[in-house]
């Protein structure tokens, strides 16, 4: 038992040390990405605002580029309110190809999507295909496809992005940015997340409890992606528990071109008792590619070499209790638009390992978002675990191999 609790902290310490270690990655990577040096590892200069000038300054300088633009605008047309545009004083305002103006906050655009907070509207996402123009109040900090990750005031008009720090103007094709966001102190203007509940309770004859959760957390930078996935099952029949099972992901994307990129580093700590699985850690580094970017459908591949710890709760004797296995995993998400309030996602990851680890192995998630509500979603997912060596326990009972779940909750998006 001792043995047991000793490798059961060393595996909780190995996960904590690995996401402080991503967290702290991250937040360097973030201070990287204000100074003027040149990032190594993209290949990008990062252009500060040297003009000395406070923000407040850099927005007046941005009000009359907008008030001269709008002038030219109307020069051979009558002043008609459709053609006028507001002004963003402490708000950002976003326009789409409808004509309708947004008033809120950005958070961040990421893989041809536009995060958007509004009190009206809660928080939002918005195919950038769709956005037509753009005024921030706040600095973002903008990734420009192979070249360099600027900060300031950002303008988008006919196309065209236009980058205002003081009196310097950086302007680009919309369709080089690779993504921008807040580039502010606040820690939480990087971060959303989802979270979804399900429950399932039945008495009579038959009395069984079912909770389930599924929870996603992101942080969001103008070139990174870091997140942090759970998905956890708990279920008892008559007062005994016949599942009990947890599953959380962690994944860290570092964007090189609009479409490549690579992973310093994904984790997964896995426990399943009735799967005989008393700890499962996996360790590994990747690149990846994002096959298909449109308004419909967007479509990654990605996966690279892991390391895999595996304790299980009993073998048969003789047998070894944990060991250390190489393996190849990979990963893709895929995600279609089906309606203007309905999406289906696909998540799907492929693990190739000794037998000792399971063999090969997969975990896939099949899920439609049904929006009712800005911030609310009905959720219906098909879950599918498979396992082609399970491990034998003290008993000679040899657990199934696949294991699925339909799971109908609420998510609530944050």
């Amino acid at each position: 038992m001792r043995c047991m609790a000793s490798s059961k902290r060393v595996l909780i310490s190995l996960l904590v040390a690995c996401c402080v270690f991503v967290l702290s990655l991250d937040a360097a990577n973030t201070q990287e990405e204000t100074s003027t040096q040149q990032d190594t590892k993209l290949n990008m200069v990062h252009l500060k605002d040297t003009s000395g000038l406070s923000e407040d300054e850099v927005r007046q300088i941005a009000k009359s580029i907008d008030k001269k633009n709008e002038n030219k605008n109307l020069a051979h047309q009558s002043p008609r309110w459709e053609n006028l545009s507001p002004t963003p004083i402490n708000y950002d305002w976003v326009q789409t190809k409808s004509a309708e103006w947004f008033k809120g906050e950005i958070i961040a655009m990421y893989d041809g999507k536009l995060e958007f907070d509004s009190d009206e509207i809660g928080l939002y996402t918005f195919d950038f295909d769709d956005v037509i123009t753009i005024k921030s109040h706040h600095i973002l900090s903008v990734n420009i496809e192979n070249l360099a990750a600027i900060s300031g005031i950002v303008r988008l008009s006919n196309g065209i992005i236009t980058v205002i720090q003081g009196d310097t103007k950086y302007e680009f094709k919309k369709e080089e940015v690779i993504s921008f966001a807040q580039a502010g102190e606040l820690e939480r203007n990087f971060w959303s997340g989802k979270m979804s509940l399900s429950l399932d309770f039945r008495h009579g004859n038959t009395n069984q409890k079912d909770y389930a959760t599924q929870a996603n957390l992101k942080r969001r930078t103008a070139s990174s992606l870091l997140s942090f996935e759970y998905l956890g099952r708990i279920s008892s029949k008559d007062g005994e528990e016949i599942a009990n099972d947890h599953r959380f992901n962690q994944k860290y994307d570092r964007y090189i071109t609009r479409y490549f990129f690579w992973t310093p580093v994904f984790g997964e700590y896995y426990t399943d008792r009735y799967k005989n699985i008393q700890n499962q850690v996996t360790l590994g580094l990747g690149i990846g590619y994002t096959i298909v970017n449109t308004k419909e459908v967007e479509w990654s591949l990605s996966g690279g070499p892991a390391v895999i710890y595996t304790r299980y709760a009993t073998v048969e004797a003789g047998e070894q209790i944990s060991g250390y296995s190489p393996a190849l995993e990979i990963s893709t998400s895929y995600e279609k638009e089906l309606s203007a309030i309905t999406d289906f996602t696909f998540n799907g990851k492929w693990t190739l390992s000794n037998k000792d680890a399971g063999g090969y192995k997969h975990h896939m998630i099949f899920m439609f978002e049904n929006e009712l509500l800005s911030w609310l979603d009905l959720d219906l997912s098909a879950v599918w675990d498979y396992v082609n060596k399970p491990q034998v326990n003290s008993d000679g009972i040899v657990p199934q191999r696949s294991d699925y779940q339909l799971l109908i909750g609420f998510g609530v998006e944050f």
